[in-house]
């Protein structure tokens, strides 16, 4: 019975890999023609090593394509990177090197692997959305690292996203009054939602070092922008709103504050310290599916309160503590919207100063 039941799990796993079997190659291991026995060998041996409530997890993560994260899948590492070879499997098979992933806040088996074992949820990593991805900030491209030989040495290094928390499903029910008192002690953001140059419902402070924001999901924690009501609302914000989907998750970490694209459109942003002091245009980075890029640099942010304002490009009052973010659709210079006004679906992230 416990082995019928393994099997089982073992064949909706591969049955939800990404790309099937056509031209994914993995962890350096050569792939002939008309299959991947390599493939599916180094896969079978992190598998098998995994007990049943692992691979459950493992299982819920995968098809639920991320709406449930799930719990850590810890693993001894033997071989290549099991964490490397499941992004590959289930997520990313362009995938190239461990550096290129990112913990997400609260995963407790990110880095270097212990006694512990290393996690191998691929649902618990995002793809790093380095300085030259995407290469030009309005590429409308998707970002993908150059294409190098693997290199799965030891030696390769992992993020660092310790002591951040994890949003798991059903850790806490969804926030039904879509507000928090702002003038709580230690909140280290608010957001507020607006569509075009209308704001949505009031502000939502947030306390806990990440938070979900979301359109509309059953289980989880945070930021439900479906339940916010507005009268005559336009048939392009209508349009946008239903591609928010999983939407982000914002994460305070110890280097600043990122933010993990989780839903299958890309995102917009900008906020002072993605600008450079000497660019005379607006500096608006997009960020694809399955991404994490750090919106704001508390280092940079401090050299910057010491130098002038910036040039007459800015759409309203300056705040150098804000963060701005379009769902779906750009602005900027390079876009018919020159304004974030001028977007169906945003966010203001004002950070505690």
């Amino acid at each position: 019975m416990f082995k019928s039941r393994r099997t089982g799990l073992v064949r909706r796993l591969w049955r939800s890999r990404a790309g099937g079997d056509g031209g994914v190659s993995c962890c350096g291991l050569s792939e002939p023609p008309g299959g991947s026995p390599e493939l599916r060998s180094a896969a079978s041996a992190v598998l098998k090593r995994l007990k049943e409530p692992a691979l459950c997890a493992l299982l819920e993560a995968v098809e639920s394509r991320g709406a449930a994260p799930g719990a850590c899948v810890l693993v001894t590492r033997a071989g290549p990177p099991p964490h490397l070879l499941l992004c590959r499997l289930f997520r990313w098979p362009e995938l190239q090197h461990p550096g290129q992933l990112k913990a997400l806040s609260g995963c407790q088996g990110a880095g270097a692997a212990d006694s512990n074992g290393v996690c191998c949820n691929p649902y618990h990593y995002s793809r790093l959305c380095g300085p030259e991805s995407p290469p030009p900030p309005y590429s409308r491209l998707s970002p993908k690292f150059e294409q190098k030989p693997l290199d799965l040495s030891d030696s390769y290094t992992e993020m660092d996203a310790s002591g951040s928390l994890c949003i798991t499903a059903g850790d806490v029910s969804v926030d039904t009054s879509l507000s928090l008192d702002s003038s709580k002690q230690g909140h280290w953001c608010s957001v507020a939602y607006w569509e075009h140059r209308t704001r949505v419902g009031r502000l939502y402070a947030v306390c806990q070092p990440s938070v979900s924001i979301f359109y509309d999901l059953p289980q989880g924690s945070g930021f439900c922008l479906g339940q916010l009501n507005l009268e005559n609302r336009s048939e392009a914000a209508s349009r946008t709103r239903g591609k928010i989907g999983l939407g982000i998750v914002l994460s305070k970490e110890l280097d600043g504050v990122w933010a993990y694209n989780r839903s299958d459109h890309p995102i917009f942003v900008n906020s002072p310290t993605l600008d450079s002091p000497t660019c005379r245009s607006l500096v608006v980075r997009k960020v694809m599916p399955g991404y994490s890029l750090k919106v704001f640099d508390y280092k940079k942010s401090c050299i910057l309160q010491h130098l002038p304002a910036p040039p007459e490009y800015t759409d309203g009052p300056y705040d150098p503590n804000s963060i701005r973010i379009s769902f779906a659709k750009g602005w900027g210079p390079c876009y018919s919207r020159q304004m974030i006004t001028s977007c169906p679906c945003w966010l203001e992230v004002l950070l505690g100063r």
